[in-house]
């Protein structure tokens, strides 16, 4: 069944309205500026190219890849948007009501759009590069050429493995400047996500519902950001994708003491968190546990590894990544895939490497280390459904 109306039930949800990165297609923030504010569409980035392919048209003052000076006022862009229909749909709610919100904002994310009149929070030309950023170009190609082949496959604009990268952009290319603009407008795009939390959290609490609120924060991957000399996001398992913001602020009237968890911890236990937090036992779905406080709330629970899973088929090219997070050591192994074959893969030391610039996949002197991992890993990856589903989408 479709349905563009908020109020229908939908994915578990009693009220959804969605957003986009722009106002083309028929979701409720486009439908809202189509209504609205019609003439604002053409201010963002258009995405799709005239063969329906991922836009590599660049912009800005650089002409970095996907970045476009948006004159949308504030009050009308999806960031704010989205916020003040999250403040609409808590204001509708009886005072007493429990109630469970995801809120979800389009940004931080290409194409880097955000409105201009905000962009002055953050001079491009102020901004140092990123410490992954490797200014050497000889030393950059080593450390890609150290890693699995589709790394350089990537850079050099052969092998295209994540559906929203531009197929028609290389990498190779990325400037200096670039990675300054592109990050400017990314922090930009990060302050008024910070700042529109704030007015769902004062609405929040003029409700009088702040003491017993429980905050989690997080996003669904990283972004290279001039990384390795590279944008986007794909089959790379290192922290620039995989490291992400995560907060959980269990509500102030349970007086836990604030700590900062060191253990491993993943996305897949958002749903036993969320559980936990409503009173309820573990889904027999989950698998993971909750969240933890603290470190040895985290032991108790038995987080010691993260697993992550990559399993790509886009244009024919295969891209197929197992990974265990540990001990503070990252370890990937390959299966087979267009450019990279079983037994292959990558080892990095977190504690001494932290820019994942050495691979030690090979080496000798880790090699029983790196057994140990792989030997956990297969160990404690979820067991595969079979027969698998028709595929809906490219990744």
């Amino acid at each position: 069944q479709i349905t563009d109306n908020p109020a229908d039930p939908h994915r578990g949800f009693d009220h959804m309205e969605l957003s986009t990165h722009g106002a083309v297609g028929q979701l409720h923030y486009s439908q809202w500026v189509r209504d609205n504010h019609p003439e604002a569409i053409a201010g963002f980035y258009r995405v799709l190219d005239n063969e329906l392919q991922v836009n590599a048209q660049g912009g800005g003052d650089t002409n970095a890849p996907q970045i476009k000076v948006n004159p949308i006022p504030t009050e009308w862009y999806h960031t704010h948007w989205v916020a003040q229909q999250t403040i609409s749909w808590l204001n509708s709610l009886p005072a007493d009501k429990d109630w469970f919100c995801w809120m979800s904002f389009p940004d931080p994310h290409h194409p880097w759009d955000p409105p201009a009149s905000e962009l002055h929070r953050v001079p491009w030309r102020e901004l140092d590069l990123p410490d992954g950023y490797v200014a050497d170009k000889s030393k950059r190609e080593k450390i890609l050429d150290d890693k699995l082949r589709h790394w350089r496959g990537w850079y050099d604009g052969t092998f295209v493995s994540n559906y929203e990268a531009p197929a028609h952009w290389v990498p190779a290319t990325l400037t200096e400047d670039q990675v300054r603009e592109v990050n400017a407008f990314t922090h930009v795009e990060n302050e008024l996500i910070d700042e529109a939390i704030g007015d769902v959290l004062g609405a929040i609490n003029a409700r009088g519902w702040a003491n017993d609120l429980d905050v989690v924060y997080t996003t669904d991957h990283g972004e290279f950001q001039g990384d390795f000399g590279l944008l986007f996001k794909g089959p790379y398992h290192v922290d620039s994708l995989m490291r992400l913001p995560l907060i959980w602020r269990p509500a102030p009237s349970l007086n836990i003491t604030p700590a900062r968890v060191s253990a491993p911890v993943g996305l897949v236990s958002l749903a036993a968190t969320f559980a936990h937090i409503a009173g309820l036992e573990k889904p027999s779905y989950t698998e993971a546990p909750r969240l933890p406080v603290d470190n040895a709330d985290a032991e108790k629970l038995g987080h010691e590894r993260v697993l992550t899973e990559w399993d790509s088929v886009l244009f024919g090219k295969l891209v197929h990544l197992r990974t265990i997070c540990r001990d503070n050591w990252v370890c990937t192994a390959a299966l087979d895939g267009t450019m990279n074959k079983a037994g292959e893969g990558e080892l990095y030391d977190l504690a001494n490497d932290p820019l994942q610039h050495v691979n030690r996949w090979s080496d000798d002197s880790v090699r029983s280390l790196r057994d140990d991992l792989l030997s956990d890993m297969w160990a404690n990856l979820p067991a595969q459904v079979l027969p698998l589903r028709t595929m809906d989408a490219p990744v």
